[in-house]
């Protein structure tokens, strides 16, 4: 699996309302809504030096009301901007895994059902808000960054009794399939839902053509690390923040 090609596919499944490449370092801004699509992510080979590129960011993102925030990707970001941007009192943030799992070789151990319901974006866009909590205000800027998504991504969830536990999104592009924005209501965890609802997309993305599945899971959240691992995704590489100690 290419750790690059995984990134690059990534930055396409959740696209940056407005992106620009500076000197190797991708430039994302998308109104302040998550950290993906709002950081500094240096993915390509420098030129320039770490202090004067850094100072280019912060003026970037100052210019458009927004914090300077880095996501900086083990082994593609250098340990010596890590340290940089911490002795310019950027502080560590959200510590995060890329797992990844070989299609090809995937044996799931159970038949495949065919439970989950297949949404547009909008009716998607409300159930999500509602599962994850995720306040109204930020969904214009959530469908938007949705609705830039090149290919056609799988929109689903799992409902019982009418009502919707689990949903989740996911992105083919070319071999890879993305999984992002996977949430179970809290009633409803800790009882194989998240499980099987996770192993019907994987199966959706297999059937059209994905060989490598991927997704990024926080280091902090204990349970989805051990769901992930019992469905045989292993670690591929890892990333964190740094931000503003203001924030």
């Amino acid at each position: 699996m290419d750790n690059l090609q995984i990134e690059e596919a990534a930055l396409l499944a959740w696209p940056a309302l407005e992106q620009i490449t500076y000197d190797g370092w991708v430039l994302r801004f998308s109104g302040g809504y998550t950290k993906r699509a709002n950081s500094v992510n240096p993915l390509y080979r420098s030129k320039l030096g770490s202090s004067e590129k850094i100072e280019y960011c912060e003026r970037a993102y100052a210019k458009r009301g927004l914090p300077p925030i880095f996501r900086l990707i083990d082994p593609l970001a250098s340990h010596d901007l890590d340290s940089a941007l911490s002795k310019r009192g950027y502080r560590l943030f959200h510590p995060t895994r890329v797992m990844g799992l070989d299609l090809d070789t995937w044996v799931t151990g159970e038949t495949a059902e065919t439970l989950m319901k297949f949404h547009s974006l909008e009716p998607w866009l409300e159930i999500f808000s509602q599962l994850s909590g995720n306040s109204l205000e930020k969904q214009p800027l959530h469908k938007k960054i949705l609705e830039m998504i090149p290919s056609a991504p799988l929109f689903g969830s799992r409902q019982i009794a009418g009502q919707s536990v689990t949903c989740g999104l996911g992105v083919l592009h070319k071999n890879y399939f993305g999984l992002f924005d996977i949430v179970t209501h809290p009633d409803y965890r800790n009882q194989g839902l998240g499980r099987k609802f996770v192993t019907e997309m994987l199966h959706w993305g297999k059937e059209r053509g994905a060989r490598v599945a991927y997704l990024q899971v926080m280091e902090s959240n204990a349970p989805a690390l051990h769901l992930y691992e019992k469905l045989g995704f292993g670690d591929l590489y890892h990333y964190w923040y740094r931000v503003p100690e203001s924030m």
